[in-house]
């Protein structure tokens, strides 16, 4: 191999070589940042470009996608000096990588002591009724402490989240205790509640129970009323009725009430509970001929001698 030749394959590989060190291909989601001399000066975007060799370098390679990063589990003391363990995970996003790169070292790391010392802060002002019960509250100002805390560094706080709070297994058994004491005592109520509406409703039946029957019992003494009326009428009128036929001088208008005191008497006798034997006298048939001429005298209108009234 002549001098030549040789001369023309260190060209080729010193092209080779400044070819790999100008050209960059950026990874989708990556953003990478450029340094001239240890100096920042610009930020490649994804895709195809150049460098200038031995004069321009890849600073730092910044994941430019939203991340999770896990916040360990620590003990937290609450305001009411219960102890609680507490862990959370915590959603970001790098905004600006030059930010990311230059201003914090290590920001997963920042990140997660600046989620864990802000746990601490928030979990131990809160009473453990409110840490265990206002868990949206928490994950809300850790995300407006954290994320206003991140802002210089390039980065976004989209979400942070409590995963576990679990208290210590003495306090969670006196828990469980109240919450068995609680539930038995809204049955309790349920069941106090129920009887009450129970008798209510008794109540109310047998006050309407007894309306209606009053309302019966009156309107039954008014129909009986009535009926007395009517009878009444109709004995004024057949007394009116007799007394003028008596007035004319018919025999049978005075047997008309000699009758009536005979049926009653013979009734009053065939219904005595201490009568074995009944003498049916032999005038009754008479009897019945008298009673049943008062009644045509009193249906007809007629008088006793056979002749109409005027």
């Amino acid at each position: 191999m002549g001098f030549g030749q040789i001369l023309v394959l260190l060209a080729v590989a010193l092209v080779l070589f400044f070819v790999f060190r100008a050209v960059r291909i950026v990874r989708q989601g990556w953003e990478y940042t450029v340094e001239s001399f240890g100096r920042y000066t610009r930020t490649l975007k994804p895709g195809l470009t150049f460098l200038i060799p031995f004069y321009e370098r890849i600073g730092h390679k910044v994941n430019m996608r939203e991340r999770v990063i896990d916040v360990p589990s620590q003990e937290v003391i609450t305001k009411d000096n219960a102890m609680v363990t507490a862990d959370a995970v915590v959603f970001i996003q790098v905004i600006d990588p030059r930010k990311a790169a230059y201003e914090v070292n290590n920001l997963d790391h920042a990140i997660q002591n600046l989620c864990l010392t802000n746990v601490r802060t928030v979990v131990g002002s809160m009473d453990l009724d409110e840490v265990l019960s206002r868990r949206d509250e928490i994950n809300a100002r850790l995300l407006t402490v954290i994320d206003r805390a991140t802002d210089s560094w390039g980065t976004k706080v989209t979400r942070i989240e409590i995963k576990d709070l679990s208290p210590p297994a003495d306090i969670t058994q006196a828990m469980n205790k109240q919450m068995k004491a609680e539930r038995e005592k809204r049955a309790d109520i349920l069941m106090a509640e129920g009887h009450k509406q129970s008798q209510i409703l008794k109540a109310e039946g047998e006050k309407q129970s007894a309306v209606r029957e009053a309302e019966g019992r009156r309107e039954a003494a008014f129909l009986d009323a009535e009926a007395r009326e009517r009878e009444a009428e109709a004995e004024a009128k057949a007394t009116t009725m007799v007394s003028q036929a008596i007035a004319k001088g018919d025999v049978n208008a005075i047997n008309y009430f000699v009758a009536q005191d005979y049926v009653k008497a013979f009734e009053k006798l065939a219904t005595s509970p201490n009568q074995k034997t009944l003498i049916v006298p032999a005038e009754l048939s008479s009897l019945a001929g008298t009673l049943a001429g008062i009644k045509t005298l009193i249906e007809g209108g007629t008088t006793p001698s056979g002749k109409g009234g005027k």
